[in-house]
């Protein structure tokens, strides 16, 4: 039986357990629970907080486990990543006063404060900075405040926190982080259980990425159609009763549906419905 471990919290836990059941697995119906079992997909599933993921999955106890590319990497945890997920994004980067920071370089001789150390000592050591960090847990904005840091390094979304707390970003992001798929580092990557579930979650991506389009269209125009609708290997094309009109269905991306349909109409194209899909296998 296939063992993953879920976020049981946070901006991670619910995206995982919607996509998870869209893959078809069974999830936890109260929050309360720590551990279900699908035996229908022989499956295993343990709720942990997402910081401790890594560390579980590294140990070898779980075979997969879903967490953030921000955590995998701060908790320096013998595990990779295999599929990054698409949910959960976010931007790390450092933080000052205005004026007192510019770049990387003006981070010599000064302190750090941030929840993800790991990350930032990994980050000061790639580019050969000698300075110190301090770990904080949350709230790192009042660290230059109080006093304990000149710079902070945390997660960055609209920048409205570090605006009130008078700071401004500095330089380029540390990192780009997601929820992403990972296993201990040096595993089996053919294993046919972890594919099989690889392979629903790639599913679900793709179904959240494309409609299908159906479309009748005449004869003469079928090349400029299918320039607009080439689909994944290509569309499936089918007469029609009536002599010179053809039926078409191709997958398109969802954001570019509205613009195909509109390339399609004034090409001759009629009858042109989206519908969407909810799960496939590529």
């Amino acid at each position: 039986m296939l063992r993953i471990a879920v976020p049981n919290k946070g901006s991670l836990s619910g995206p995982a357990a919607e996509m998870l059941h869209e893959a078809g697995y069974q999830q936890r119906r109260e929050s309360k629970e720590l551990r279900i079992v699908d035996p229908v997909n022989e499956v295993e599933f343990f709720y942990l907080r997402p910081r401790d993921i890594a560390i579980y999955v590294a140990s070898g106890q779980l075979d997969i486990g879903i967490t953030g590319r921000d955590l995998l990497i701060d908790s320096g945890a013998d595990a990779e990543e295999i599929l990054p997920l698409g949910f959960a994004r976010s931007t790390f980067r450092y933080a000052a006063k205005p004026g007192t920071v510019t770049g990387p370089a003006d981070l010599t001789g000064k302190t750090v404060a941030t929840s993800y150390e790991g990350i930032v000592a990994a980050h000061l050591a790639e580019h050969g900075i000698d300075a110190s960090v301090v770990h904080l847990d949350g709230a790192v904005e009042t660290a230059i405040q109080l006093g304990v840091a000149q710079v902070i390094a945390d997660v960055v979304e609209t920048g409205t926190s570090l605006r009130n707390a008078g700071l401004e970003v500095v330089g380029e992001p540390i990192m780009q982080s997601e929820a992403v798929v990972i296993r201990r580092t040096g595993t089996d990557a053919e294993e046919p259980k972890v594919q099989q579930f690889l392979r629903r979650l790639q599913g679900v991506l793709v179904a959240r990425t494309y409609v299908m389009m159906d479309y009748d269209c005449r004869v003469e125009q079928l090349e400029k159609a299918v320039a607009l609708t080439p689909g994944l290997e290509s569309p499936t094309v089918s007469p029609l009763h009536n002599e010179g009109w053809v039926a078409v269905r191709a997958m398109v991306p969802s954001k570019e549906a509205q613009r195909i349909m509109d390339d399609l109409y004034d090409i001759g194209a009629r009858a042109i419905l989206t519908t969407a899909i909810h799960a496939c296998r590529l």
